[in-house]
């Protein structure tokens, strides 16, 4: 589980001027540039400027094709690949992130969570096991409003990412409120932004909500 701190003024603050920077020059590399015009076949590397308080700030964005993931059941690595999907990186990455494996739908259940970056724009896709065919969009928005500072003088790098959230992950998470709600049954999808909160989408009665967290 990624460690999250609440920074919330800071967070819109950085979106807002994310926002007006939408209209960057980017650069990319000779062979994403090659493949610019064929929207089945994903940009991995992406690198360029955007402008944030008047001044040129770089960024990188990382990304991993689907092949990166082989315990994706075939029929979703077909669907992502489909749709042009690359798995963006957050700039903290070790290993492969921001493809879940967890029991979403109910108990027991077997089921996948995924970033897809197509052209720009991001989309948190579940897939239940029952209907793999159907995937879930959860949240969708452009890639350069998820660029945060990095650290140091490295360039500004993406800052979403997912994990899977087990009933005990949930209670823990909540251990600063004074009466906790009961465990959820089965397991959450943990939605964070580095160093900033996160979020826990909870799939219940049919609909997807947000499970009671401490401010």
């Amino acid at each position: 589980m990624r460690l999250r701190l609440c920074n919330c003024v800071a967070m819109k603050r950085t979106l807002f001027m994310l926002m007006a920077a939408l209209a960057a020059t980017t650069s990319l590399s000779a062979q994403d540039a090659a493949h610019a015009g064929d929207a089945k076949v994903p940009q991995l590397n992406e690198s360029g400027n955007i402008v944030l308080a008047g001044r040129s700030v770089p960024y990188r964005i990382h990304r991993l094709p689907v092949s990166s993931f082989p315990d994706l059941p075939e029929q979703i690595a077909d669907l992502l690949n489909q749709r042009g999907c690359a798995i963006p990186q957050t700039y903290e990455a070790h290993r492969p992130e921001n493809v879940v494996h967890a029991s979403l739908e109910h108990a027991g259940s077997s089921d996948w969570a995924v970033l897809c970056s197509v052209r720009g724009t991001v989309s948190l896709l579940v897939f239940f096991a029952s209907a793999p065919e159907h995937p879930t969009v959860l949240a969708t928005t452009p890639e350069k409003l998820r660029l945060q500072a990095s650290g140091g003088d490295k360039p500004l790098g993406f800052n979403w990412g997912i994990d899977p959230a087990s009933p005990k992950d949930v209670q823990d998470a909540r251990s600063s409120m004074g009466r906790r709600p009961a465990p959820p049954d089965h397991d959450a999808l943990a939605d964070s932004v580095i160093d900033h909160k996160t979020i826990y989408h909870f799939y219940t009665k049919d609909q997807w909500t947000l499970l009671d967290m401490p401010d």
